[in-house]
């Protein structure tokens, strides 16, 4: 069997700018290639985006394998796989991982089924340990991939040590990127893409970015309202804090559902997972679901009713009392800093 080496991220980029879930990942993977003692590689398609791979180099990896063609200036599914599946079958190496966007999880699974591979989708955790299954074989330094399972009631480890490579998609937000490094150096690896006639058959016309409205992902301060807001209204008053505190407006699933607030806003297992500076959980209980998508925030403070609300578990600080009487008085407390 020949032999599977080194750590991929695939580097997403929209408009010559590399997505953050892609630094988040280069963050991992170098400290996968750590672990194996292997090299940690980007793989980088566009058209002129070759500045981009200094870029790539400088967040952790040490080789970027650069694809330029004008028609792979916009993501467009059989080209992008075409040339991905074939650089792994060359190059073979032993992990290669993508970011849990639309394009990721659309793209990760056709490299898949090209190259017939398995592939875990929008995991959370990814760990390098030795495991052992449960006829007692064993096997050393392999990849564990931790994903929700049931609705996020439970997480299941994924572990398939006998097939390579191991491929999987991973949630924007749940990993640390590394500081920029401008002096580090690596390899440009220049891939001459095989494009195909096929590969074009999806024409791209018109591509009509808009601005969200709402930018969790890159929140330093989100104030988030559980079903203790009681109605659309009661989102006024977190509005209000999180506007004095130069934040974004979260929520949980619960008020998403009942349709007092955008799921744009929805943070959680099944809505986005942040790690801002400050969390501030206002009337959230602390369902499994959130907490996992929020868990990794720096500080958190909690305001809920019920003293033994499980939300209080994981706060750094907590308040127990009407979140309505609360905030006011927290806001007319941080006018007077």
């Amino acid at each position: 069997m020949t032999e599977h080496k080194g750590v991929w991220v695939f580097v997403e980029q929209n408009d010559k700018e590399i997505s953050r879930v892609s630094l988040e990942l280069l963050g991992k993977g170098k400290e996968l290639a750590g672990k194996l003692e292997t090299k940690l590689s980007g793989i980088l398609l566009g058209n002129e985006v070759k500045g981009l791979a200094n870029e790539v180099i400088a967040y952790g990896a040490d080789k970027v394998y650069l694809a330029e063609h004008k028609e792979l200036e916009h993501y467009r599914t059989l080209p992008y796989a075409r040339i991905i599946s074939e650089l792994i079958k060359k190059e073979k190496p032993e992990i290669v991982i993508y970011g849990a966007t639309t394009t990721g999880r659309d793209l990760a699974p056709r490299v898949a089924a090209r190259i017939e591979a398995g592939l875990t989708a929008d995991c959370t955790g990814l760990e390098i340990e030795d495991y052992e299954d449960n006829k007692g074989n064993k096997y050393e330094k392999t990849l564990l991939q931790k994903r929700p399972a049931f609705g996020g009631n439970i997480f299941a480890t994924i572990v398939s040590p006998d097939h390579k490579p191991h491929m999987a998609t991973v949630r924007p937000g749940v990993m640390d990127m590394l500081p920029k490094d401008t002096n580090r150096t690596g390899e440009i690896v220049t891939v001459e893409p095989n494009i195909e006639e096929g590969d074009l058959a999806m024409i791209i016309q018109e591509i009509t970015r808009q601005k969200k409205s709402v930018n969790l992902a890159d929140a330093k301060i989100i104030v988030s309202g559980g079903r203790g807001v009681g109605s659309p209204e009661g989102f006024k008053i977190i509005k209000e804090l999180a506007d004095y505190l130069g934040g974004e407006v979260g929520a949980s699933r619960a008020t998403v559902d009942s349709g007092w607030i955008d799921y744009s806003h929805q943070v959680g297992q099944t809505g986005q997972t942040v790690k801002p500076d400050l969390y501030v959980a206002c009337g959230i209980s602390g369902a499994i679901q959130h907490m996992a998508g929020m868990k990794g925030s720096k500080k958190i403070i909690a305001i809920n009713k019920d003293p033994e609300a499980p939300i209080f578990k994981i706060a750094d600080y907590g308040m127990v009392g009407d979140l309505f009487q609360v905030i006011p008085k927290l806001i007319e407390e941080l006018k007077k800093v």
